[in-house]
């Protein structure tokens, strides 16, 4: 088993966000890699550095899943943004054409209100930078996997399910998990993504959506009272093609591990329906009791239960980090994953 990260990822590490109308200090920093590698460790791992970062092969295969204009504004928004007088440091839109807008700006603050959904994702002078790491380090790990190496490990950070075709959203710029199934659809022709986050992977449901070579999956806490808020339903299965290829199973907030390996099973059952011949895990952490994002009560042990059940699976894989934010269980909760998906 290989596990990759790309120390690049630490040049993204935004100090704040907007969470209730309060600015305050973001879980989603370097600390979080940090803590991730010490699981990674604790699990008798080591990581090793994507020999690639910035590459025509991965542009024209994250251009497979997100828009031009979108990876563009990744790119360029921080230096346009720093240029408008009284510009603050980090890019934060104040603007957002809610109920959907018809006209596509020029103006920098425009272009950030309509590509940047919440105010979780401010970016820094160097952040696309962090951004174009963390993805680099999603494409090592699934081409390592189409060579041959079993299942495969990305330590990304900032993660990357929130993040649609043309937006970023919830720490996420980049879809990780999206571009590591299109890595994997060059070699299999029928590929899952199993979203075990503790938030609906809405921006992986977006993507693949009309699409039905890539089933998406997300057991998530039940977006009526919780982030992302507006997607991730029940009867949201996908459509035109894509019809049945989408799955959502949301739970109730405050579920233990019993609820959530309950619906673990349910899920894994409706992906094997589709007849995948590789997954790709989005590996969320957050469900812990103690995760500052916290909607549900999953204990360190269950993640050792979870990742057993998903080492089961019989299948080629490669595991991406999403969530699962600086808490003292955050290292022990990978390590105790880790333990059950290789078998104890």
């Amino acid at each position: 088993m290989k596990f990759f990260y790309h120390p690049d990822q630490e040049y993204h590490a935004p100090g704040s966000f907007l969470v209730r109308g309060q600015l305050t200090s973001s879980p989603e920093g370097p600390v979080r890699a940090e803590l991730l590698a010490q699981g990674v460790a604790a699990a008798g791992f080591s990581l090793r550095e994507p020999d690639d970062l910035d590459t025509p092969r991965l542009r024209n295969r994250l251009a497979q899943i997100h828009t031009s204009r979108y990876l563009q504004f990744l790119e360029s928004i921080h230096g346009r943004w720093r240029e408008m007088p009284g510009a603050s440091e980090l890019v934060m839109p104040n603007v957002h054409p809610c109920g959907g807008g018809h006209h596509y700006p020029d103006h920098p603050v425009g272009q950030a209100g309509w590509h940047m959904h919440d105010m979780a994702c401010p970016l820094g002078a160097e952040s696309f930078r962090g951004i174009l790491a963390s993805a680099a380090t999603a494409q090592a790990a699934a081409e390592a996997l189409i060579g041959g190496h079993g299942t495969t490990y990305a330590l990304c950070r900032p993660p990357g399910h929130h993040a649609g075709p043309d937006r970023a959203g919830g720490f996420c710029f980049l879809n990780n998990s999206a571009l590591a199934a299109t890595v994997l659809r060059e070699n299999f022709s029928r590929v899952a993504i199993l979203d075990v986050d503790l938030h609906h992977g809405n921006g992986t449901q977006d993507i693949f959506y009309y699409r039905g070579d890539v089933w998406t999956g997300s057991l998530h806490a039940d977006p009526s009272n919780f982030y992302p808020f507006f997607w991730g339903g029940a009867n949201e299965e996908g459509m035109g093609e894509g019809l049945c290829a989408n799955a959502n199973l949301p739970l109730p907030l405050g579920s233990d591990g019993k609820v959530f390996l309950e619906a673990l099973e349910v899920l894994i059952a409706q992906m094997d329906a589709f007849r995948p011949e590789a997954v790709v895990v989005a590996l969320g952490l957050d469900a812990h009791r103690d995760d500052p994002l916290a909607g549900m009560n999953l204990e360190t042990a269950d993640f050792t239960a979870v990742g057993r059940r998903l080492g089961q699976l019989g299948l080629p894989a490669v595991l991406v980090q999403e969530g699962g934010y600086p808490t003292e269980h955050l290292s022990r909760n990978l390590a105790a994953f880790m333990g059950g998906y290789v078998g104890d």
